[in-house]
């Protein structure tokens, strides 16, 4: 079974402050006389399900399109961390992830908000730097979590995407694990192939194992 664990582009749609808004704007209609129906799209590269490259916060980093899809895609877990406040060290070593994970996917109480969300809402579930340090240790590649930052809102130092991005991590955002249970998956993650990019959106699927 192939789960959608995108959210969709659409207007309104809660983006993160300073991001450009989602906008879908008509080029072409047919109702209106043309030969095809045709829109324009403005939107952030960090707008709605999106990775972040390793370059959005460590000028080392490599850039979307030097992110092979073989690192996105795989063997993945879902860990469950509904009810927790924010993301810390001990929440995920409490969590039962399988030692041998190298892509880990985060469900909090994040995934809830997808179905009404319009606004941005600041008070989200993130990691805390010992969280990121924790991946680190465990040679975690890959990490999604399920809004549109891994870092709590308005922090003075971004300590979270320097510790992670610095390591080479790739970090996927915006994800919607709403109803996704906890356990093994194979993660298929298709960001658009942007040459120099930070970030990019991305189709996120998880495919039922056995």
């Amino acid at each position: 079974m192939i789960i959608d664990i995108s959210v969709a582009l659409r207007q309104p749609m809660p983006t993160y402050p300073g991001d450009p808004p989602f906008e879908l704007t008509p080029v072409a209609r047919i109702a209106d006389g043309a030969l095809a129906n045709g829109s324009a799209l403005r939107l952030g590269t960090h707008t709605g399900t999106h990775i972040d490259a390793p370059w959005h916060f460590h000028e080392g980093g490599k850039r979307v399109h030097e992110i092979p899809l073989a690192r996105l895609i795989g063997y993945a877990w879902v860990a469950d961390l509904r009810g927790y406040p924010q993301i810390t060290a001990e929440v995920l070593a409490s969590a039962n992830i399988p030692p041998t994970t190298t892509r880990l996917l985060l469900r909090t109480d994040n995934s809830a908000r997808w179905a009404t969300a319009t606004d941005f809402d600041a008070n989200y579930v993130a990691l805390t730097p010992d969280a990121a340090e924790w991946i680190v240790r465990h040679a975690i590649d890959v990490v999604g979590v399920d809004y549109l930052s891994i870092e709590r809102y308005g922090v003075p130092e971004p300590k979270v995407h320097q510790i992670l991005c610095g390591a080479g991590k790739v970090i996927i955002e915006g994800l919607n694990l709403d109803g996704v249970e906890a356990g093994a998956y194979e993660l298929i993650c298709m960001p658009l192939l942007i040459e120099g990019a930070d970030g990019a959106p991305a189709r996120v699927a998880l495919r039922t194992l056995g």
